[in-house]
């Protein structure tokens, strides 16, 4: 069974591209606070929260890998950016947009039968699903949200390593980020080269294109690392 394993890095859209009232439906709750160091503590951080939601936030870098041969491709959005021509497992290959990006990714996904995400059920998958349909880009594969409970087509992680939230926020099984998986099983962390998602919407600022592309190549390859681990210790376990 074919299996890939994706990880997207999404930056939010300019405020301009939403009018007044879209503004003022975003920013609702600080515009209730009537202390303005209060009220635009408030809208930074909604502001920072529009990397989350695919209608106030673009992908602009999608890595994916065969989890079994280690080939792959890192998809990204860049500006007068050069193909990598040299061989290797993984091509990275520069995007005009984001459509673009998503197509070849469709495109690319109808070769697998599995795919392997962490925590892509809450995140990846939806956002992806969402940002093709404003964009119009075809979706190859829209099975990837069925029953939650299923490990085909689509085995997400985050819900594997806490066996779906049996024990909440707080108990045994509670989830945690993958950097911390990663520690706790002795995988390298992706975060371990000084670059976290937090940095995606200050690195597409300053053109720094490859090192998004490569931050997000080593969330897959922890993933990768993560699900192997998984399939020999605890695949099966109710």
């Amino acid at each position: 069974m074919a299996t890939l394993v994706f990880d997207i890095e999404t930056s939010q859209l300019p405020l301009e591209n939403f009018d007044e009232t879209q503004q003022e439906y975003l920013f609702r709750e600080a515009g209730k606070l009537t202390d303005p160091i209060a009220r635009e503590t408030k809208r930074a951080e909604i502001q920072r929260m529009f990397n989350l939601w695919p209608l106030t936030a673009q992908v602009v870098c999608l890595a994916m890998l065969n989890a079994d041969t280690g080939r792959g491709q890192v998809l990204f959005l860049a500006d007068d950016y050069e193909a990598d021509t040299a061989s290797g497992a993984v091509e990275f290959v520069p995007c005009a947009d984001e459509t673009e990006l998503l197509a070849q990714f469709w495109e690319a996904s109808q070769k697998f039968n599995r795919i392997v995400t962490f925590n892509g059920r809450g995140f990846d998958v939806p956002f992806l699903y969402l940002r093709s349909a404003v964009l119009n880009v075809p979706i190859s594969r829209k099975d990837w949200l069925g029953y939650r409970y299923q490990i085909e087509p689509h085995c997400d992680l985050a819900e594997q390593f806490s066996f779906y939230g049996v024990s909440g926020r707080e108990g045994a099984a509670r989830k945690f980020n993958l950097d911390f998986y990663c520690k706790a099983f002795g995988i390298e962390s992706p975060k371990s080269h000084g670059v976290s998602g937090m940095d995606v919407n200050d690195l597409m600022a300053q053109g720094r294109y490859h090192e998004i592309a490569e931050y997000c190549l080593r969330d897959v390859h922890a993933t990768v690392a993560l699900y192997k681990i998984w399939l020999e210790r605890l695949a099966g376990v109710k």
